[in-house]
C-alpha cells in the first residue's frame, strides 16, 4: 500500500465510543511513528456522553500551516447524526468508513460523487473481545487497512502507546481484527 503524502480526515460519532482517542492514535502514528507532521482539532457537546463529538484531523510530509479540516478526504462516521452533519462536507472522490451497525447510508446514489463507502460492523466485533468500549480501535485497525494514510505497524505502534497500561493486549486484538476485517472485505495487504 502506497501511503499518501498528505490527507485530512474527520472522525465523528458520540461521546463514550473514543472518537477524540481514535484521532490521537492516528496523529501519533503519523507524527512520532512516521515522523511526518500532523495536527487534531476536536469538538464535543456539552453532554459527558452521548452528544456529538469529532476529531478533524491532518497529515502532511510538509509542516501544516491550516489545521482546520473543510472538506475531509475520509470521513469517519461512528453514529449516524454524524453522517448526517458531515457527509455533506465530504470531498468528492474521498472515502467513507462507517459503523454499519449503527450508520445506515441508504442508497449509494446519494453520496457525493466518486465516494467510496467502507462498512465494518465494529461494535460486533469489538463485543467477540467482551469489550465494547474497544470498538474505536477497531474502528483505527479497519481504517488503516481501507485508508493508505498510515502504515499499519505506525498505527499498531500508536494504539499500544496510547491504550491505559495493562490494557495493550485487548486493544491490539481489536486492532488486529479491524485491520483483518477490512483486509479481508475490500482487499489490501495482509
Amino acid at each position: 500500500m502506497e501511503i499518501q503524502s498528505s490527507s485530512r480526515w474527520r472522525i465523528a460519532g458520540f461521546g463514550g465510543q473514543g472518537v477524540i482517542l481514535s484521532g490521537m492514535i492516528l496523529g501519533r502514528a503519523v507524527s512520532i511513528f512516521e515522523n511526518r507532521h500532523a495536527t487534531m482539532m476536536q469538538s464535543f457537546g456539552p453532554e459527558a456522553r452521548g452528544g456529538a463529538c469529532s476529531a478533524q484531523v491532518t497529515l502532511s510530509d510538509e509542516q501544516i500551516l491550516y489545521p482546520y479540516v473543510k472538506k475531509p478526504d475520509v470521513l469517519v462516521a461512528m453514529s449516524q447524526q454524524a453522517l448526517g452533519l458531515y457527509l455533506p462536507l465530504l470531498r468528492p472522490g474521498g472515502k467513507l468508513i462507517y459503523e454499519e451497525d449503527l450508520v445506515d447510508i441508504g442508497d449509494q446514489g446519494d453520496l457525493p460523487e466518486g465516494v467510496t463507502a467502507y462498512g465494518v460492523p465494529a461494535t460486533k466485533i469489538a463485543e467477540k473481545l467482551r469489550r465494547r468500549i474497544v470498538l474505536n480501535i477497531v474502528m483505527v485497525g479497519f481504517f488503516s487497512a481501507v485508508a493508505p494514510v498510515v502504515s499499519r505497524e505506525s498505527a499498531r505502534k500508536a494504539v499500544l502507546y496510547s491504550v491505559p497500561k495493562g490494557t495493550e493486549a485487548l486493544n491490539g486484538r481489536a486492532y488486529d481484527m479491524g485491520y483483518k476485517y477490512g483486509v479481508d472485505t475490500y482487499g489490501g495487504e495482509s
